[in-house]
């Protein structure tokens, strides 16, 4: 099984240090450091977190640290950039077929109750389902002691870089889709060195959307179901995910509160461990490809779909909790129909 190795040792200071990307008065790209709530400062010379992290990885340095060095004295108003719609996803890659979008569900303590009622519906059985026997197994065995191999959790594709949608952006409900449904999430945050070795730069508030409808009509149709957009940041937290991470997951429509609950995330509130999971998807090779990006979902056990929330265009969601220090918000857009037809050559 493939092993993270701990690339940059992270301080006590770098743990609360915050990277965004955004775009300036003339449209261009520029890598921002967080000051505070308000306030952060523009990086010089510096114009991808991508391009940063490769270059920490040269030169042998903390993430945070080399941020730091290249940070200027001038600083930009993040609330305004979020309310002009400039700000990007944290993390990116020259080229989208180069970003791997990927996550693992019943990952969370909890988060087998809603997936397991859509399943039993579906299967009218008393006996256990697939999701919660899939549950059980992790709660038992997804937190292995050092050096031991626990339990693989569910894994599922979500697509590559294209499939991103930024900060602020609609996220994409295909014409075909029957839902539209959030699901709040931690993304971790992962750029392959040359020599094959994933290196977790940190982590981001995400948006994991998918068609629960879908999903619920037979579990084999999960994989459909989350090829789909989803969203992610807009900041990146270096260093280590707090043990205990509680934020709220909201929908709004017409400008109203439909729907709002807290969700929970961080390892004392999941059955796997984060090193558990990070070793289950760098354990295949075609997944340690020097250069390549990954963005994985890490799961969630709160959704608005099984409090029997319907989304409609328009309809915004807005995921924040701390140490994040921007919520992550986009709305509900519905796809006009396309139609592809195969030609023979």
């Amino acid at each position: 099984m493939a092993t993270l190795l701990p690339v940059w040792q992270t301080s006590r200071k770098d743990s609360t240090v915050q990277l965004l990307q955004a775009l300036n008065d003339a449209g261009q790209r520029q890598v921002l450091l967080v000051d505070d709530d308000d306030q952060a400062r523009v990086l010089d010379t510096v114009h991808s977190v991508y391009a940063l992290a490769q270059r920490a990885i040269a030169e042998d340095s903390t993430l945070a640290g080399l941020a730091m060095k290249f940070a200027g004295s001038a600083t930009v108003d993040i609330q305004a950039l979020a309310a002009e719609g400039r700000l990007l996803a944290p993390l990116d890659h020259p080229d989208p077929a180069h970003l791997l979008v990927s996550g693992t569900g019943l990952t969370h303590l909890g988060s087998a109750q809603g997936r397991d009622q859509m399943h039993r519906d579906t299967a009218k059985s008393e006996q256990l389902t697939d999701s919660m026997k899939m549950f059980r197994m992790g709660v038992e065995g997804g937190k292995p002691a050092q050096g031991e191999t626990g339990v693989q959790p569910e894994w599922f594709y979500k697509g590559d870089g294209d499939s991103i949608v930024q900060p602020g952006a609609d996220l994409l409900v295909p014409e075909f889709a029957l839902d539209g449904s959030e699901e709040p999430e931690i993304v971790g945050l992962y750029i392959i060195d040359a020599d094959g070795c994933p290196r977790r730069l940190g982590f981001a508030l995400g948006n994991e959307f998918s068609d629960h409808v879908t999903e619920r009509q037979n579990y084999l149709l999960l994989a459909h179901s989350k090829l789909r957009s989803a969203s992610f940041g807009p900041s990146l937290l270096l260093g280590e995910l707090p043990q205990d991470v509680r934020g709220t997951s909201r929908i709004l429509r017409q400008g109203k509160t439909l729907w709002e609950k807290p969700f929970l995330s961080g390892e004392a509130n999941m059955s796997h461990s984060l090193g558990n999971l990070e070793a289950h998807h760098f354990k295949y090779k075609g997944f340690c490809r020097p250069g390549d990006v990954h963005v994985h979902f890490f799961g969630t056990a709160t959704l608005s779909f099984s409090d029997g929330i319907r989304t409609e265009p328009g309809d915004i969601f807005e995921i924040e909790a701390s140490p994040f220090v921007l919520p992550l918000r986009n709305a509900v857009r519905r796809e006009a129909a396309r139609r592809v037809r195969v030609r023979l050559l």
